[in-house]
């Protein structure tokens, strides 16, 4: 499927040009948003009352001001990547003042403005009503120098009309957590938003109950500059299906597919046909890319789930170590919901609930032809998740018993503990003639665990003579398997690490953590000496994290 970012329209053709030949700015005060955005064409509510919670209505945003970081403020990481190819800026602007008031919410640039979005979402199978961006500001829309248009959006900026009973405030955790996991998973190649910077405060703090104990402490806020295409969900519809503005949606939808999937003709009969098609086969990419490297979001609700098919909102989300079908790294998922092997079923149900959200702008023909695609998407990804695991394995076909040959695999990894990232690259790494002698493989933590089971051998052999069928090469099979089973992966305990550390002010992991996940592919010596691509450690066995953030 084809990722598109917003076009623009004559209005900003002039913006276009300028940018367009701009070079990495290094000078902050000369970068400027484009204006006016174009979400500015749909209707903003402007209450003054913005930090008071109240039921918007006929609106798809509310006009808020950041409520800046107090205190002295610690930059604590940028992506240079995110800076330079993104926003056409020269990384050194992140050493000045005029940038650290910008991510903390003291500084916009000319041209921006400032607003939260409305929507709402089915959390854990439930209606839950209005959301919306309780903690968040969209700050504006800058089109960089390739023509790609971007939102910059702070997180932990300030109470918004949708705060509902929160403080609009991000503690440094979960911000390191998501700025960390935003640039990984691009490296990694999956779908995302992405993350450009993160500040900290000394002094303003906030009260968080970590484990939902009732034993609250202070902790310090911090904000994380998070950068996306554009920011509309599933729960974007959803909102104003339950609220009953089906004329508001209309506009909504004709707007989206205008900006950001201008090849759908939008004055064909079949538009919204075709654009649920691909908002449904670009998140079902997505996921599917999830379960190649061994990701689990946690929190898969309506309101968590990009209409642009990006993975968003990193919350308890969790990367594998030993291979667990059922594993669950949020701890408030008591029964299992968003467990790593339902991840597809829970998207196609989410899904569904967005062709509910639909229906007010539907003809009855779209309704019937909407269905018979839901119909589809099952197998649809069925098939996605299995060619993402062959091509772990070196196959690029799919041919009969490769779904057993896939599962049979995955069995003796669960059987064994044997750890997910691991031993998928090394079995990249050891010559597949090798396979059967188990003394070959004593060097292979993981593999070496695997091995151990009853059916090894007889898995060995299928795999073999798979290969032989696909006419695979030995020399090919290690070249695709190196390319798509990463080295590293930010695991829960490295994170766990480099967050200690930075509570102390030491940033010195966290940044060598973005440094490593720029080549996860690679090995790097300092990721080696730090064992991070060794067994993990006794004590990180069963981490869980909370939703309180």
């Amino acid at each position: 499927m084809k990722r598109a970012f917003c076009v623009l329209v004559p209005l900003f053709q002039e913006t276009k040009v300028t940018v367009s030949t701009m070079a990495k700015l290094t000078d902050f005060k000369e970068w400027k948003f484009r204006s006016p955005p174009s979400y500015a064409e749909l209707p903003i509510d402007e209450n003054p009352q913005y930090n008071e919670p109240v039921a918007v209505k006929n609106a798809v945003f509310s006009k808020v001001p950041t409520e800046p970081l107090t205190g002295k403020l610690h930059l604590v990481c940028v992506s240079e990547e995110a800076l330079s190819d993104i926003l056409d800026l020269d990384p050194k602007v992140a050493e000045t003042e005029e940038f650290v008031d910008f991510l903390a919410g003291k500084y916009l640039p000319e041209g921006g403005l400032t607003v939260s979005h409305r929507y709402g979402g089915y959390q854990f199978g439930y209606w839950a009503d209005q959301l919306g961006d309780g903690r968040a500001h969209i700050l504006g829309e800058y089109v960089n120098s390739k023509g790609e248009c971007w939102q910059p959006q702070l997180k932990g900026s300030g109470e918004t009309p949708y705060s509902r009973f929160g403080d609009g405030r991000a503690v440094l955790r979960s911000s390191i957590r998501e700025m960390i996991a935003s640039e990984a998973c691009y490296h990694l190649g999956v779908p995302t938003t992405r993350a450009a910077g993160l500040v900290v405060s000394d002094d303003h703090k906030v009260w968080r109950d970590k484990t939902y104990s009732g034993m609250a402490r202070q902790e310090r806020a911090a904000i994380v500059m998070r950068v996306a295409r554009a920011w509309y969900r599933l729960g974007s519809f959803e909102i104003l299906f339950k609220r009953k503005e089906p004329q508001l949606a209309e506009t909504l939808a004709d707007f989206i597919i205008k900006h950001h999937f201008p090849h759908i003709d939008i004055n064909d009969a079949d538009k919204y046909v075709n654009w649920f098609s691909e908002v449904a086969h670009t998140n079902l990419d997505m996921v599917a890319s999830w379960q190649g490297v061994g990701f689990t979001h946690g929190v898969l609700n309506t309101d968590n789930i990009s209409l642009l098919g990006d993975t968003i909102d990193y919350g308890p989300y969790g990367f594998m170590d030993h291979y667990y079908e059922h594993y669950v790294p949020n701890s408030s998922d008591d029964m299992g919901r968003y467990a790593f092997n339902k991840q597809p079923d829970i998207l196609v149900w989410n899904l569904e609930k967005f062709a509910e959200a639909l229906h007010p702008i539907l003809s009855e023909e779209d309704r019937g032809k909407i269905k018979a695609i839901i119909a589809t998407l099952p197998e649809y990804v069925n098939n996605k998740v299995l060619k993402t695991y062959l091509a772990k394995l070196g196959l690029e076909e799919i041919q009969d018993g490769d779904s057993s040959l896939v599962k049979d695999l995955l069995d003796m990894m669960q059987s064994t503990s044997a750890d997910f990232t691991c031993t998928f690259r090394q079995l990249a790494e050891v010559d597949a003639t090798k396979l059967p002698d188990t003394a070959a493989l004593e060097s292979k933590w993981s593999l070496n665990k695997v091995c151990k089971a009853k059916d090894w051998l007889k898995w060995v052999h299928k795999y073999t003579d798979r290969l032989l069928k696909e006419n695979v090469s030995e020399e090919s099979r290690r070249q695709r398997m190196l390319s798509v089973n990463p080295m590293y992966v930010p695991r829960n305990w490295m994170l766990q690490e480099a967050i200690a550390d930075a509570d102390n002010n030491d940033f010195h992991k966290v940044r060598l953590l973005l440094k490593i996940f720029k080549d996860p592919y690679s090995v790097n010596k300092e990721a080696e000496i730090l064992g991070y691509s060794s067994q993990p450690p006794s004590w990180s066995y069963g981490l869980k994290l909370s939703c309180s953030s």
